[in-house]
Parts: C-alpha cells; structure tokens; sequence
C-alpha cells in the first residue's frame, strides 16, 4: 500500500497544482480571467465522456496500471504545451491544449481508489477510506501552496512545470504497485450501467448529486480566490496558502472524527455546514482573517469524503466500483469545469465576493437536493 499510497498521492499533488498554477499563469502571460477561466474549464470538461468509459473497462482490464500510468503522461505533456502556447499563440489554443489532460483526470480520483479497493482486505476498507481521503487532502493540501510557492519564489511558468514533474514521479511510483486481476464479468462493455445505478439507488444518489454541486461551485470558487486575495493586498498566489489552510482544517477532522464516515449523511451535513463557513470569505477584511475563515471551513467537510467513498462501497456491487468511482469523478469535474467558466465570465462582472457568496449558496441548494434525492426505497448495502 505504500506504493500505492505514493503513487496516488504524487497524481493527485500535479492535479491539485493545475488550478492555482494554470490561472496565475495564464494571467501572468495575458492578462485575460476568461481566458483562464475557459482554459481551467477545458481541463476538466471532457472528463464528463470519457469517466464512466475509462471505469467500465478498469473494471474488466488487467493493465490498470498502464491505464493510470497514461494520466501521467498526458498530464505532463499538457503542462509542457501550456508553457509553449500560452501568450504567444491564439488564445483558443490554450484551452485546446488542457483537453488533453482532461480526458483522463477521472483516473487520478476514481481510477485509483478503484484500485484501492483490489489491494486491501474487505474488513480493512473503512480505515483504507480514510488513508485514501488523506491522500486526496495531502495532495489538495500541497498542491495549491506549492503552486503558489513556485510562482512566488520563481515564476508562474515554473510552478506549471512542477506539475509535470509531480507526474513524472507519479509514474515511478506507480511501477512498483502490484498488478491486480480483473474485476468485471466477460461479456458487452455497458458504460451506462454505473450512471443507471447510481442513480436508482436512493442514497448513492443523494450523494452523489450533493457532492456534484458542491463541488461544481468550487471551479467558481478558484477562479475567484486569486483575485478575491489580491483585492485583500496580499497578491493573487496568496490563494494557494488559503486553499492549503482549508485542506489542513478537512484532515484535523478526518482524522478526528473517522466513524463518521459509514453515515451517508454525514455528506449533506458537512456541505451545509461548509456553505456557511464559506459566506465568511466574501466578508474578510485582511488574509490573516481569511486563512483562519479557511481553516474552519475545513473543520466542516473534512468527513465529506470519506463518507462519500463509504457510501459508494456500500451500496454499489463490486463489478461496478470503478465504474461508479470515474462516473463520480466525471460529474464533480465536469460540473467543476462549468462552474469555473461560469467564474470567469462573472468575475468581470461581479467582483470575487459576489461569486463567494454565489458558491456559499450553492452548498445549501446541494443539501436540500439530495436530502429530496435521498427519498425512495433503499436496497439491502454490502458490507463494509
């Protein structure tokens, strides 16, 4: 698991750099918030095809390294042609150039946690749960303060080539995680059979669809944060050290509070609570008050996800864990992509505290949509 663990955590460092590097790089070189906007957008959209195809075959292939190992790759291929085109090609080229990492972003959250559940002993998933959620805050957690160190200390352009360096050491890691044997059944490839799931089952779908707008209005969220951190005198990379002191308040709870997570409510709870910590950011006089508003908002989802890949466990049949994993990551991502392109176009217009509270609303509508989702007849849940 250490290698796994590893292997993880360093694609999931590199996906967590892109937003916070990605925006102030493209500002840097243009000037232009849509066009970063737009360029983060196109890095995540295409997820929304390609997850529930790339988890339907995980779930019946034998090469799932190679098939994670192939997200690297594009990840770091992207960050190189960014350098190249960005401020000194048409602007439409920008945005072009994201969407081929994007195909695969699904891979670096559900793809592996699909993995995950391979390589541990079933009565071991809970704990497995929260190491995994631990990895996806170490990596939330280094991945924007790293970006902002970079571009701070060195340069904007420097901390999109720590992303492709992140991926590099990504792969080498991954070379030493054991192969596992397929998991799906023989036979036609239904890519739709984890989305037709989810959504029939009462509680993975009212998870998934509070989880999925939340998340969405955070791709609005980081487009707004640099310049919200700007407006507040400490520059625009002062975002990633706002960012990093939210993850660092979601694994003090983790970690706290870990039998939470076999509670499919727990995500509603943590995403209303997290909607009114977040009206605080649009309100902040100064960074020192922002970082500790960040930090409390942290304390509130820091359960979110664990909970969120507890219930999937539980109520999805093995054969359709990955499906149901890239599925979920696609509907995140993707509404992730409109949400930041919806923060480019109303940045202009708007101001960065407008668009916080515009996400802080968001959470509350997530919770009262699922908690509707939630109704129906619950079917019988494996055990966990």
């Amino acid at each position: 698991m250490r290698a796994y663990f590893l292997a993880a955590t360093l694609a999931r460092l590199g996906d967590e750099m892109v937003a916070t590097a990605v925006v102030l790089f493209v500002l840097t070189r243009t000037g232009d918030p849509t066009l970063a906007g737009i360029t983060l957008a196109a890095y995540a959209f295409p997820s929304v095809a390609s997850g529930p195809l790339l988890g339907a075959w995980l779930d019946r292939s034998r090469h799932r390294r190679a098939a994670l190992a192939s997200n690297q790759v594009a990840l770091g291929a992207t960050m190189l042609g960014l350098l190249a085109v960005v401020g000194t090609a048409p602007g439409w080229l920008a945005p072009l150039v994201a969407a081929v990492a994007g195909v695969t972003v699904p891979l670096t959250s559900g793809g592996f946690t699909g993995l995950m559940t391979l390589l541990v002993a079933p009565d071991r998933l809970a704990r497995a749960n929260s190491t995994e959620s631990i990895s996806f805050s170490v990596a939330a957690l280094g991945g924007p303060a790293l970006a902002s160190a970079l571009a701070l200390v060195l340069s904007p352009a420097a901390a999109v080539l720590g992303i492709a360096v992140s991926a590099a050491l990504s792969l080498l890691a991954l070379a030493a995680v054991p192969s596992v044997p397929a998991r799906g059944a023989v036979g036609r490839l239904d890519v739709r059979a984890g989305l037709r799931h989810m959504v029939a089952t009462p509680r993975l779908r009212a998870v998934t669809l509070t989880s999925t707008l939340s998340f969405g209005a955070v791709g609005m969220l980081l487009v707004a944060l640099p310049v919200r951190t700007a407006e507040l005198g400490a520059g625009g990379t002062a975002s990633g050290f706002v960012l990093a002191a939210f993850e660092i308040g979601c694994m003090a709870t983790n970690l706290a509070l870990i039998r939470l997570q076999s509670h499919w409510q727990t995500v509603l709870v943590c995403t209303g609570l997290y909607g009114l910590a977040l009206t605080g950011w649009a309100l902040a006089g100064s960074l020192p008050v922002l970082l500790v508003l960040a930090l409390v908002a942290g304390f509130t989802l820091g359960p979110e996800l664990p909970a969120l890949l507890g219930a999937r466990q539980r109520y999805t049949p093995e054969h359709l864990l990955s499906q149901v994993g890239t599925t979920g990551a696609s509907l995140k991502i993707g509404f992730s992509a409109l949400g930041a392109a919806a923060g480019g176009l109303l940045l202009p217009v708007c101001g960065p505290s407008a668009v916080i509270g515009l996400v802080a609303a968001v959470q509350g509508a997530a919770v009262l949509l699922g908690w509707l989702a939630s109704r129906g007849r619950v079917p019988v849940s494996r055990a966990v």
